[in-house]
């Protein structure tokens, strides 16, 4: 099946693979739409998704489309793992020779658990680091930021930092404070988010957003590889609230790699109604203690 809409506690969403299916366009997998039942509309651009796989890349190969964009177009199959739980399995990529495994579950009252699994096939990641990028297109919120615990530079006291880009890669990518590794391009290598590097450092791997009366949260299981990503517009132009959809995205770095090894992470999506900042520190505190 290309989709399933499913109803778990508070959260109504679609997962699916890339398949077109109605306003939603083909080339875009993972949450098609979620919904807090409090909501008025979708979190997510219908047209679009959210925790999309949107690239594999080494900074070397993005010639063509299908290979920039590669997650998206390469063939994916959505299975039924549990009455709560969801897999995206793509089998090794036409390019990239990487085989991933993306597990969505649902969990009462208002989380969307996500691990990821992949395993390269081949040795052709030519700078010999994987890259590996996620988006979520916001369906036009009043404020487009992302907040998260962090510095302003690698020094300086942790606070908490407000992070809205001012255009399409433009300072876009946040690295953790102790994140050294300094990814290389071809001269030729096109423009992309991941490419630029912002001043701020996070210093916990989580951060949050606005999104009508509610709070959504991005919280993930690791520093290492785990990088920030913005773009105000990312998500096109939305006609009815006369306003951008912005990009709440993310990165998955693995420095080196051997072929047939797995590799991954874990990360939990909240929405909650609006709540203050210590509430969102103790949901990730606890959540990161219940990983333990």
């Amino acid at each position: 099946m290309a989709f399933a809409e499913v109803r778990w506690g508070d959260l109504v969403a679609i997962v699916g693979d890339n398949a077109a299916s109605g306003e939603h366009r083909a080339g875009y997998n993972g949450l098609w739409r979620l919904q807090h039942r409090g909501m008025s509309r979708s979190l997510f651009v219908p047209t679009y998704a959210g925790l999309n796989h949107e690239h594999i890349f080494d900074g070397v190969q993005n010639h063509r489309h299908e290979v920039f964009f590669e997650p998206r177009v390469a063939p994916m199959e959505l299975r039924r793992l549990a009455e709560n739980t969801w897999q995206l399995h793509q089998p090794p990529t036409p390019t990239f020779h990487l085989e991933s495994w993306t597990v969505f579950r649902f969990t009462p009252p208002y989380y969307v658990d996500m691990s990821y699994r992949c395993s390269p096939r081949q040795h052709v990641f030519r700078n010999g680091y994987i890259g590996l990028f996620w988006a979520s297109y916001i369906n036009a919120p009043e404020d487009k930021s992302m907040y998260f615990l962090g510095t302003y530079g690698t020094g300086g006291p942790v606070q908490w930092v407000q992070l809205c880009t001012q255009a399409h890669n433009d300072e876009s990518t946040v690295l953790h404070h102790s994140d050294r590794l300094q990814l290389t391009f071809a001269p030729d290598y096109r423009d992309a988010l991941f490419r630029y590097y912002s001043r701020l450092r996070y210093q916990e791997p989580f951060f949050y957003g606005r999104f009508e009366e509610f709070t959504v949260i991005y919280m993930f299981d690791r520093t290492a590889g785990i990088r920030f990503t913005h773009s105000p517009t990312g998500g096109g132009y939305n006609r009815s609230h006369r306003t951008s959809n912005p990009a709440w995205d993310f990165q998955f770095i693995v420095p080196s790699y051997d072929v047939n090894r797995t590799y991954g992470f874990r990360m939990r999506l909240a929405v909650l109604p609006r709540c203050d900042r210590s509430r969102v520190l103790e949901e990730y505190t606890r959540w990161r203690a219940q990983l333990r």
